[in-house]
């Protein structure tokens, strides 16, 4: 096998062993216990949290729909907000559920925008727009809480460092080069193959502001799910834990796994074990998944299906 073949499925190679690894540590986790006993720990979680829960997501839904809206306005396009909209609504859910949102999402919005008279580069822009903005989120909060309040990382996933600050510091770095990039320079900055296009200081706070609140908020959705009582001395601040729901996220987006199933909940379960039973934090994370996940790709494919009917009609 040449290197070059190699290089383009080696990514596939590592998802698969990720999720092979994280299936195995999953099980490991939760052999002692039977399915009765994870039903009803799921089932405990009060009502009123799963609403909070539910409201949170609903409210990072419309935080979705400023990601499309700010790429459009970037490429100059007078497509109204109602189809930015439809295009985040839709993109946004499918590519978090199913991974590989650069595929999934992409062929999405190319749907819906083709039928917009917006051209496939403008829709390459716009996808380009939405990526930069959800990795500028996720480096400004993991930022932020990795050096604010550094968790320590598990001896299991080898890393060459002990706590999150060093990726803290590094995410920082990251945002103050773009940051210092976009207001002194007026081109785009090339990366081997890769392009990051210029964008206005204007915009490029706009884009932070809503990639740091989807952060922001996905997190809260979780922490609105755990329980509310806990151990006395296991007390865990929302700060902290954003910093360990936020490296748990890091781990499954570059794990490759799609929706980075199995590698988040291993690293959650790992980071959590000293407040929650396994059991008690598996309920948590089968309705975290449903809330934030199952519910906004519910809502997806009923637009995405209402709008083939409507084309079919036209």
């Amino acid at each position: 096998m040449d290197m070059q073949r190699l290089k383009s499925i080696l990514p596939s190679l590592v998802g698969v062993a990720l999720l092979l690894a994280s299936i195995w540590v999953l099980h490991r986790e939760f052999q002692h216990y039977s399915i009765d006993e994870i039903w009803h720990q799921l089932t405990r979680i009060p009502k009123q949290q799963v609403v909070v829960a539910i409201a949170l997501t609903c409210l990072n839904l419309l935080v979705f729909t400023g990601y499309d809206t700010l790429s459009v306005s970037y490429i100059h396009h007078p497509l109204p907000y109602i189809k930015t909209a439809l295009g985040a609504l839709t993109s946004i859910p499918i590519g978090n559920a199913l991974g590989f949102s650069l595929l999934s999402g992409t062929a999405v919005r190319y749907r819906l925008y083709s039928s917009s008279n917006i051209s496939t580069l403008q829709i390459a822009q716009i996808v380009t727009f939405c990526h930069i903005t959800f990795w500028l989120g996720l480096f400004v909060v993991g930022g932020i809480f990795f050096v604010w309040h550094p968790i320590t990382i598990p001896r299991n996933l080898m890393l060459p460092f002990v706590d999150t600050r060093p990726l803290g510091a590094a995410f920082l770095g990251l945002i103050g080069g773009y940051g210092m990039w976009n207001w002194m320079s007026g081109r785009s900055l090339s990366i081997s193959k890769f392009v990051i296009p210029h964008i206005s200081p204007h915009l490029s706070l706009l884009q932070t502001l809503v990639g740091s609140l989807d952060w922001a908020l996905a997190a809260s959705v979780f922490y609105a799910l755990l329980p509310e009582t806990l151990p006395e001395t296991a007390h865990l601040p929302y700060p902290t834990f954003v910093g360990i729901y936020l490296f748990a996220q890091f781990a499954g987006v570059v794990s490759n796994v799609p929706g980075g199933l199995g590698v988040f909940e291993t690293v959650m379960i790992w980071l959590l074990a000293k407040s929650f039973s396994s059991a008690t934090l598996l309920g948590t994370l089968l309705a975290y998944r449903a809330i934030y996940y199952l519910l906004p790709l519910m809502i997806a494919v009923i637009l995405l299906g209402a709008f083939e009917v409507k084309q079919r009609l036209r």
